[in-house]
């Protein structure tokens, strides 16, 4: 098995990606299982920028293959708000519910229907080469809560013809369809054909 590290604190995430990986060579070594989640400056202006950043810190400490992400919420009406600071839009420290709320009291302004979409940046990292991959994944924002699945915005976002929200699909069937699904599948399927891993 090769270790890549999946350069990440949040478990949801970290999840999803495991599973991605699962019926691969690759064993997704998370940074619990290292024992350290440093807090990394994110301060890029492109969700590519924010993975880069995130792969090349964890790099420098552990000198092993590392994969990364950034993906975030755009949303039309804001001009494609909440954008890279999509984890952080009601403030530091913010939870989930916080950033939802924000949302839907930023939109009661506009009409119905809000169109949004998630995007996801992945990349792989070893200290020579970079590989990157994009997701996208389109929908629309609600303004009630609904689902116990996921995280993130994924209880106000209902995908493209669907009437649930991304908090109402299984694991299993989000990892099929989502913006990180489509930008992992895609940053995996280029790690085996270019054999790149240490």
């Amino acid at each position: 098995m090769t270790k890549l590290i999946f350069a990440t604190g949040n478990k949801g995430k970290l999840k999803e990606v495991k599973k991605i990986f699962a019926d691969t060579e690759f064993e997704i070594v998370s940074l619990y299982d290292l024992g350290v989640v440093p807090e990394i400056e994110e301060n890029g202006i492109t969700y590519a920028e924010n993975a880069l950043i995130k792969a090349k810190a964890i790099y420098e400490i552990y000198k092993l293959p590392v994969i990364a992400d950034d993906s975030g919420l755009s949303v039309e009406q804001l001009n494609g708000e909440p954008g890279v600071f999509s984890a952080r839009y009601a403030g530091e420290n913010c939870t989930y519910d916080d950033n939802n709320r924000k949302l839907i009291k930023e939109l009661e302004k506009f009409e119905k229907p809000h169109f949004a979409k998630f995007v996801c940046s992945a990349v792989f990292f070893n200290g020579k080469e970079i590989i990157s991959t994009f997701g996208e994944f389109n929908g629309e924002i609600i303004s009630e809560f609904k689902g116990e699945h996921g995280f993130g915005y994924d209880p106000i976002f209902v995908p493209q013809n669907s009437n649930r929200t991304l908090a109402e699909f299984t694991s299993e069937e989000k990892n099929k369809v989502s913006h990180r699904a489509i930008a992992f599948e895609k940053l995996k399927e280029k790690l085996l054909q270019t054999k790149i891993y240490g």
